[in-house]
């Protein structure tokens, strides 16, 4: 009797591991983060409209960094580094820097185009720094996250502080100078700036990390091999996550 029990348990547990091998089994053969899976056609995760062969929602990747403190280097090499990863290029009215590029680094345009856009809510989030204006075009997130890429924004503080209202299960990453002393290095090193601007830009970082517990994440660009490696694992990381 004793003996007819103990196969019968053996039994239900065998039937169990080899389930369980043949889950893992078809899981390995989908790349992890491809947007190619696709959901049996009765698996509960129809009801929520996923549908097959339709790419899921990318993720937003909210970037704010003090000025001087390498984020858009930072942000243009993990969009080299990691695939699927896009970046929403910013609205602004201030005047190219040396070296760049319209519809690239920033789209530039004119205060008056800017505010127009305010006007029409064509805009996911705006501020106003050091005399210009700054925002994101909302089309632009929604096409790249439709397609289903992970959008970055390189967003400051009080733009990111509006992101998370509209989307809090966005990705808030803040980058950090090692010091404010490197800041003010890095900033004079930059010469876009006169001293005065630069004492600005430097008590406007010590606003900005105020709100660094509204964030997921901190890097420090002690170094910018150091920094993308961070950068490059947390995306990875929330890929991975099954469910937040």
């Amino acid at each position: 009797m004793k003996n007819s029990h103990r196969r019968r348990t053996n039994d239900a547990k065998n039937g169990c591991n080899a389930k369980r091998r043949d889950i893992l089994r078809r899981i390995m053969q989908v790349p992890f983060g491809s947007t190619a899976l696709t959901i049996p056609s009765n698996h509960p995760e129809r009801s929520r409209g996923i549908k097959k062969g339709v790419p899921r929602p990318g993720r937003l990747f909210i970037i704010s960094a003090p000025s001087g403190s390498g984020k858009t280097t930072l942000c243009e090499l993990l969009q080299k580094r990691v695939p699927r990863l896009a970046r929403s290029v910013s609205l602004t009215t201030r005047p190219p820097r040396r070296g760049e590029r319209d519809g690239k680094d920033y789209t530039f345009v004119t205060e008056k185009e800017f505010k127009k856009k305010i006007r029409s809510g064509a805009l996911l989030e705006w501020a106003k720094n050091f005399g210009y204006y700054y925002g994101t075009l909302k089309d632009r997130v929604r096409k790249l996250l439709a397609g289903g890429k992970d959008v970055i924004l390189a967003i400051d503080v009080k733009g990111a502080m509006k992101v998370k209202k509209l989307s809090p299960n966005g990705v808030f990453i803040f980058i950090l100078p090692p010091s404010l002393d490197e800041l003010k290095k890095r900033l004079k090193r930059r010469g876009a700036d006169s001293g005065k601007e630069i004492r600005k830009r430097i008590q406007m970082a010590q606003k900005e990390i105020i709100y660094l517990p509204m964030y997921n994440y901190t890097v420090v660009n002690d170094s910018i091999k150091n920094a993308i490696e961070q950068l490059e694992a947390v995306v990875k990381a929330e890929r991975r996550k099954i469910a937040d």
